[in-house]
């Protein structure tokens, strides 16, 4: 796997830190401020500013602990940044550093989604968009075969969702903004609508953790935060989007998202291969060879130990997380099954966890 030299490297950690810039001007301007709000004995940053009829609206920016969100309270300015700069960093990324841009639809939909605060009200790119920005976020580069896609897909943990008290304007509306040919995808009985498609069947779909109880599991969940959408829960989730990692969709002048971190995606991928049914061997073919990329990846960049430590902990959730796990990793060709194999015992040996080898 040919690594992405040093200096493209570099670029795209730049052009993270300009979109994260941008963004956070975007959402919130020097004319409101910034409180303090208690949400279930836990803290929460909101924004308030005026809403020009004398009163005000509110947003919210993030729990009171993480470190990013505080400093960037205490040193509350605005922040300007060149968007001419940031294009010409994404075109020399794309043109000459090997990386992969996005394709028009994706990145006019996860740009105008962005922008009306998506990813600010947690909600994390999933499946082979996300699977994209990794070239960036690791350094090698990805084969374009392994991005492929027509849809786009987004999960926010139900929890969020519930208690932020916040939310976007409706999903609808500002997918037609991106193209007006956007319109529901009806479900066979149920008036809540997860998914929506363009006129040249592109979808775009919300997810979201599965709340614990196989009732919820056929049924979509009403999500606040989401715009009038509902998401449907999948089993698996809250592993794979849980502590989500910034980074960047290369598209005009890059839009800052929120991804799963690549050592969860890599797990993950093995065990949904292994429940997809025959009639999706092209999907599992797909996830197969997107975990395989990822594990080599990982290897050669030397974060074995985050692969280690994802794998250990989906391992230990049970008897059902380890027959998926095997499943799927029987599924790896031979000289992945190796890199797994030495990726997780290179990273046992890091970490001090020693992990069980599911061949």
């Amino acid at each position: 796997m040919k690594t992405v030299d040093m200096i493209y490297q570099t670029m795209f950690a730049e052009i993270g830190q300009r979109a994260i810039d941008d963004a956070w001007t975007l959402d919130f301007p020097p004319t409101g401020r910034f409180v303090k709000v208690k949400v279930r004995d836990r803290q929460y940053w909101y924004f308030d500013q005026s809403d020009g009829e004398g009163g005000q609206k509110r947003k919210y920016v993030g729990p009171a602990e993480d470190p990013e969100i505080s400093k960037r309270v205490e040193d509350f300015s605005r922040t300007k940044t060149d968007y001419r700069i940031r294009r010409r960093l994404v075109s020399s990324l794309t043109r000459d550093g090997g990386l992969l841009a996005a394709d028009r639809t994706s990145g006019s939909i996860v740009e105008t989604l962005a922008a009306a605060g998506l990813f600010r009200l947690r909600a994390v790119l999933v499946g082979t968009l996300a699977f994209g920005t990794y070239s960036g976020l690791l350094g090698v580069r990805i084969p374009s075969a392994a991005i492929m896609t027509g849809d786009a897909d987004f999960a926010q943990d139900y929890a969020i969702s519930a208690e932020v008290m916040d939310s976007l304007p409706p999903i609808l509306e500002l997918l037609q903004s991106a193209d007006p040919t956007f319109r529901a995808v009806p479900t066979l009985d149920r008036a809540e609508t997860t998914a929506f498609a363009n006129g040249e069947g592109y979808r775009v779909e919300f997810l979201t953790t599965n709340r614990g109880k196989d009732e919820y599991l056929d049924k979509p969940a009403d999500m606040p935060a989401l715009g009038g959408a509902s998401a449907q829960p999948l089993r698996f989730m809250d592993f794979l989007i849980r502590e989500p990692v910034r980074t960047v969709l290369l598209y005009g002048a890059g839009v800052s998202v929120l991804v799963p971190d690549p050592a969860r995606y890599a797990v993950h991928k093995l065990i949904i291969a292994s429940r997809r049914h025959a009639h999706s061997a092209l999907k599992r073919d797909k996830d197969i060879m997107q975990a395989g990329i990822l594990v080599e990846a990982l290897l050669q960049t030397k974060r074995s130990p985050d692969l280690a430590i994802a794998y250990i902990e989906a391992w230990e959730r049970g008897p059902a997380w380890e027959e998926a796990i095997k499943i799927g990793a029987a599924m790896l060709p031979g000289e992945r099954k190796d890199s797994l194999r030495e990726c997780l015992e290179a990273g046992g040996r890091a970490t001090g966890e020693k992990a069980v080898l599911p061949f």
